[in-house]
């Protein structure tokens, strides 16, 4: 084969490998993300931003993986009262935690936000973070999704991975600014996101320092509500554990509105991102009568401040990595 050939193909192969955001279907959305990373970090460029000043945070839930039929974890804590349930005969007589043990989702869910915290305490508490950090690592390894039968972590969005790379590759430090459990989401967002640990802000609760029996120091879990990363919680989280204002953040819904917003109030470059599920075939289509990722407000606010909407169906050639 000639010289010629040969270093046509490498150039083939280069500019296939430079391609950025393959699941992402050409169009104003694409173009509108590319544009944007190009302006802030070409050098001599009037909006460069410096390495050090480009910050993306994101949502998790709805936002880098499913969160339909109801938030993952919740599902995990639903399987942590099943498998606690023996050593607990009063649960068969009391909600939510008769629901779960019948296997009645209704009624669970109509216990509402004080079911909900009941669950957490009894699944999230009583324990060191290290125990939690074990529970929590054999479920994802083993848990399957109820409509796809697959891993939960298998229900990341393809299209925000390669978001992710690729933002990481022109010098951003990505974060994820979520209203799940902190201490849910850091056993496992670096292997499945590239991101660490500490890199991930959500809502928390307190923890106590004690000594173990073994004369060792451990930190236990109480039931006590510390941090809601929620709502206007976002922006105070970013700025007690990051430090410093985003230039990029994508979010889905309601929730992600003020974290959008506190992005957007800055002067200089700024890029505000929603995740639309309209795709019910390859995954969910809701909006502003769902229960779970309710987008309403943040999405009129989002069309008349010309924030990015993501058309999942329209946008995202695939959904997921196990699609064909």
């Amino acid at each position: 084969m000639s010289a010629a050939v040969l270093g046509g193909m490498a150039s083939q192969g280069a500019v296939a490998q430079a391609e950025p955001l393959p699941s992402w279907n050409a169009g104003p959305v694409k173009q509108s993300i590319v544009d944007f990373v190009d302006r802030v970090t070409k050098e001599g460029g009037a909006d460069f931003v410096p390495p050090d000043r480009r910050i993306a945070t994101f949502d998790n839930d709805g936002t880098l993986w499913a969160e339909q039929p109801i938030y993952f974890q919740v599902a995990f804590a639903i399987d942590q009262v099943k498998a606690l349930a023996p050593g607990h005969p009063e649960w068969k007589d009391k909600q939510p935690f008769k629901g779960i043990i019948e296997g009645d989702i209704k009624a669970v869910m109509a216990s509402g936000e004080k079911g909900v915290l009941e669950i957490m305490a009894a699944t999230h508490t009583g324990m060191t973070t290290e125990e939690f950090t074990k529970t929590v690592t054999d479920w994802i390894a083993t848990a399957r999704h109820p409509r796809f039968d697959k891993a939960y972590t298998d229900l990341v969005y393809k299209p925000m991975l390669e978001l992710l790379g690729f933002l990481r590759s022109k010098g951003f430090k990505t974060f994820i600014v979520s209203g799940g459990g902190i201490e849910f989401m850091r056993p496992w967002t670096e292997k499945t996101y590239g991101i660490p640990p500490e890199q991930v802000v959500g809502s928390s609760g307190v923890v106590k320092f004690e000594m173990g029996p073994d004369g060792k120091p451990v930190l236990m879990k109480e039931a006590k509500v510390e941090f809601i990363d929620d709502g206007p919680g976002k922006p105070v989280g970013i700025n007690r554990f990051i430090g410093r204002r985003p230039i990029f953040a994508f979010g889905n819904s309601d929730g992600d509105q003020q974290m959008l917003e506190w992005t957007a109030a800055e002067e200089g470059p700024r890029f505000m991102g929603l995740v639309h599920h309209t795709d019910a075939e390859r995954e969910w289509a809701y909006d502003r009568q769902s229960h779970i990722g309710k987008l309403d407000k943040a999405l009129d606010e989002a069309q008349s401040k010309g924030w990015t909407v993501v058309d999942m169906k329209r946008d995202w050639g695939r959904v997921f990595a196990f699609e064909p």
